[in-house]
């Protein structure tokens, strides 16, 4: 069956909306057909497996349905365990959330009673549940059913094989004779058959068969990694490979700006497409891309169809796509021509059951691995840059200096020293930072390492290694660690950061590289006016909001696609910040940073008065 978009299911703008918000920009096949006949009020019986994107097939109609005024439960939806309704309520939240007045609650096993029923007195129109405490409350009178308008049974045949199934069909003939019924069910033994026959007179059916949906030429891997840092994950993961060429998936337009700047601030050469985009602009990235005029393409699944590249290294899954489907559609687009690919996938929390319902549902062959070290990333980084060397040696394709190393060697340098200097001054002129252990303090991201001069590589027409301050692109990769275990995480229990520890994290060690710029370079320690060529420009954003010289540098770098070497020295007060820029880029820094949200204040930059430079 033929994918459409939610637009032209007859949704209200409310749920348009709603699914806009959580990336939805095509239904799935199981969407496509089942939504229109419940929104019709007809009863359907529905045949798919779990990962085929099911709930957003019940829920969106589900919401749509439910009358705000009346507080009383409009929709029941059973499933057969707590970790299914809680995932299902998360949802239904989700695509009510700009429904004003509707309101869902989970009900199972295990959980507070009194939660419950507060949450049922307040007037839940829809609940989620189990049968076993859903036929619970029945019995206590906390749960009525005498103004249901419809029922949605999830995942049948795993409730009837848990031996629920007296409870269900009591449940059932509780409710009116004017509901409206749907059952999912992944297949159709006889104990389904008869319950269909007793309680759906005349329904509709729709049947979505799973189908293997694996790539077999591509390397798949998943990640358990806390969504707080899966930016930092993603580029360790670049640099362990060396990829430089590959497609950044996001499930949302926001996810996919923020991430453009994000890797742009970091030196990799990027862009973006997403629904936002136009038709021109859309061509020209497009186009650009299959040149290999950048290194990753930061897009989502809708905006991505049509790009026909077969030389691609890397998919990665930033954000967990829909259902089955769309994951083989992403991860495909490598491995492509007789060539291998690799597809790797970030998942949070909870998402972790979507990934395995996708991997049961199309039989997907996915394998979990820890996140690298940066002691990995660093020995492959060497071992890199060791066989481009050697590959060169190997082909003879470089100018000797046999005079100039000569003249060192008689001034009484070692031979090895002279090559260690130099490899030293091709890395910037840094110091080699010591390996982290597993006992040290919160470990620094490496940055992009610099070509090597004649070293073969990609050449990529639309900038050199942007010059991003290392105080920013090396920003720590503070505790970066995939849970052991395959358990849910409803909140994560890592300690937020007060804004000392904030610093103290971002510039810790900068002494240890003096060829960093350090906090101080941002800073005028003595007031001493602006540098030659600079003008100062006026922020209103502060100490208030924890803004830190990374965020400036970063949000210019980003947004404007400036080196960020054009910023200089800065000062950061309560309310404002002063920051000097090349007086030259100083009208384009106002224009694109005007309106840009930073710390959720929207900026309003200036060129700076004496009165903002004077004022404490």
């Amino acid at each position: 069956m033929e994918k459409r978009k939610f637009a032209e299911l007859g949704l209200s703008a409310e749920l348009l909306k709603a699914v806009d918000k959580m990336g939805f920009e095509e239904a799935s096949p199981i969407q496509t057909a089942v939504i229109p006949l419940l929104l019709a009020g007809k009863d359907v019986v529905g045949q798919s497996a779990t990962g085929s994107g099911k709930t957003a097939a019940f829920g969106v109609p589900a919401v749509e349905k439910v009358d705000p005024k009346k507080k009383v439960v409009q929709v029941l939806i059973l499933c057969p365990t707590r970790e299914l309704a809680v995932q299902v309520a998360e949802e239904i939240a989700k695509l009510a959330f700009f429904k004003t007045g509707v309101r869902e609650v989970p009900i199972f096993g295990g959980q507070s009673y009194d939660r419950q029923f507060r949450a049922l007195e307040a007037g839940a129109q829809i609940v989620i549940g189990t049968p076993g405490r859903v036929m619970d409350h029945m019995e206590r009178g906390t749960l009525r059913l005498d103004n249901l308008r419809m029922v949605i049974l999830d995942e049948c045949d795993r409730m009837l094989d848990m031996g629920f199934r007296d409870d269900i069909e009591k449940i059932l003939s509780e409710t009116p004779a004017t509901r409206q019924s749907l059952f999912f069910s992944a297949t159709m033994p006889p104990a389904i058959q008869a319950m269909i026959n007793r309680f759906l007179p005349n329904p509709e059916w729709v049947k979505i068969a799973a189908q293997a949906q694996n790539a077999p030429k591509v390397d798949q891997v998943y990640f358990e990694v806390d969504r707080r840092y899966k930016i930092d994950v993603l580029t360790r993961l670049i640099d362990l490979h060396d990829f430089r060429y590959g497609i950044i998936f996001c499930s949302t337009k926001v996810m996919v700006d923020e991430l453009d700047e994000h890797l742009h601030a970091r030196g990799y050469a990027t862009d973006r497409l997403h629904g936002d985009i136009t038709q021109a602009q859309r061509t020209r990235v497009m186009e650009k891309f299959k040149r290999r005029g950048f290194e990753f393409l930061v897009a989502t699944d809708v905006a991505a169809r049509g790009l026909d590249v077969d030389d691609l290294e890397v998919v990665f899954n930033f954000d967990l796509p829909n259902d089955a489907e769309d994951y083989t559609h992403r991860v495909g687009r490598t491995g492509r021509a007789g060539r291998e690919g690799k597809a790797f996938t970030f998942v949070s929390g909870r998402e972790i059951y979507g990934l395995q319902n996708m991997i049961r549902y199309g039989k997907l062959k996915i394998r979990r691995e820890n996140v690298p070290s940066l002691d990995q990333v660093e020995e492959a980084r060497e071992n890199v840059f060791f066989e481009k060397v050697r590959g060169v040696l190997e082909a003879g394709k470089y100018i000797k200096q046999d005079r100039f190393i000569d003249r060192l060697i008689e001034q009484g340098f070692a031979s090895t020293d002279v090559v260690s200097a130099l490899l030293h001054m091709m890395h910037g002129g840094e110091k080699p930072e010591p390996a982290a252990s597993a006992g040290n303090a919160p470990a620094k991201a490496a940055s992009r390492p610099a070509p090597a001069a004649h070293v073969a590589a990609p050449a990529y027409e639309s900038e050199a290694p942007r010059a991003v301050p290392a105080a920013f692109a090396k920003v720590a990769k503070a505790k970066i660690a995939a849970p052991a275990s395959h358990q849910p995480v409803e909140k994560s229990s890592a300690p937020s950061l007060d804004p000392e520890e904030k610093e103290r994290v971002l510039f810790e060690n900068e002494e240890s590289s003096p060829a960093r710029p350090t906090k101080q370079k941002f800073e005028r320690a003595a007031r001493t006016g602006r540098e030659p060529g600079m003008t100062t420009l006026f922020f209103n954003v502060g100490r208030k909001q924890l803004i830190t010289p990374a965020d400036i540098v970063g949000k210019i770098a980003g947004v404007t696609r400036l080196p960020a070497n054009v910023v200089g020295a800065m000062d950061i007060h309560q309310r404002h910040t002063l920051v000097d820029v090349a007086a030259e880029h100083a009208p384009l820094i106002l224009q694109k940073l005007a309106g840009i949200r930073v710390k959720n204040v929207s900026l309003a930059p200036a060129v700076a008065t004496d009165a903002d430079r004077a004022a404490e």
